[in-house]
């Protein structure tokens, strides 16, 4: 038993900040039932599939295309003759298929938007200036506004800094969030609910009053002062704030078997390792 503990430890030490990120983000799919598990973009994808693959087996995957798998799939290419990967297919996930589990709250989507503000409101859309003559145009609104309502919605954030959770509202509202002022009288917020952000720096959640972003644990290295430095607006603390775990041993071996060519190694600038050393 000492032997497995310290080869745990031996290869947490050597974990970098994207797998610390990626299994924090896995977390987010814990007991959410049999859903559709989303994850947009490299590290929330390989986070939902760690999900599945430990956790959470009841999770419903497709391969990316119009498949439901029993397995995640790799990232990147999956190798040809004997040492290629063959997908397991479970059936058939048309995209009506998907709207039907994302209208009917059985889906949870973890996205990477370019802004957040504090009623959890994302941005995608553009950054700077008006609507009409934006300093940057991003992505666009694309189907963010009818996805951010009905089912959960976590995100993930590789920058955690001012000008992502920025004062006041997001440059343009993409996706729902809690903002009163955006219902009229009369229109219900039942639909909304936002579980987790994964940032560099911590993991945050919407357990405030009024869902107010509270603090859930800080990454290895970081106090409670630079998150808040680092964010637009006033965060909260839950009461038993804890350091974000490290991954284990099994975690890194399923983290790199679902990404083989290390694609989230360019998810975080430098991707420094998980534990943060004193500057």
């Amino acid at each position: 038993m000492d032997d497995v503990k310290k080869t745990d430890a031996m290869d947490a030490s050597t974990a970098t900040l994207a797998e610390l990120m990626i299994v924090a983000a896995s977390e987010a799919w814990r007991n959410n039932g049999e859903v559709l598990a989303s994850g947009i973009g490299v590290a929330p994808r390989i986070a939902a599939s760690l999900a599945k693959l430990t956790h959470s087996p009841e999770l419903l995957m497709t391969d990316s295309e119009t498949f439901l798998v029993s397995e995640p799939i790799p990232l990147g290419p999956r190798g040809q003759g004997d040492g290629a990967h063959v997908p397991k297919y479970e059936g058939y996930m048309s995209f009506d298929r998907v709207f039907e589990c994302v209208w009917g709250g059985r889906r949870h989507a973890m996205i990477g938007p370019s802004q957040i503000d504090r009623f959890g409101q994302s941005n995608l859309s553009v950054v700077g200036g008006s609507y009409e003559k934006p300093k940057s145009a991003i992505l666009g609104v694309r189907g963010l506004p009818g996805n951010s309502i009905n089912h959960m919605n976590s995100m993930f954030v590789p920058n955690h800094g001012p000008r992502v959770f920025v004062p006041g509202e997001v440059d343009m509202v993409s996706g729902v969030g809690y903002n009163p002022a955006r219902f009229a009288p009369g229109m219900k917020m039942d639909y909304i609910d936002l579980r987790l952000i994964v940032t560099d720096l911590c993991v945050l959640d919407f357990g405030g009053p009024e869902h107010a972003i509270r603090v859930h644990s800080l990454h290895p290295g970081v106090s409670f002062d630079q998150v808040q430095t680092a964010t637009g607006f006033p965060l909260l603390k839950v009461e038993q704030m804890r350091e974000t775990p490290l991954p284990s041993a099994e975690q890194l071996a399923l983290i790199r078997r679902l990404d083989p060519h290390n694609l989230r190694a360019t998810t975080i600038k430098n991707n420094p390792p998980a534990v943060r050393t004193a500057s």
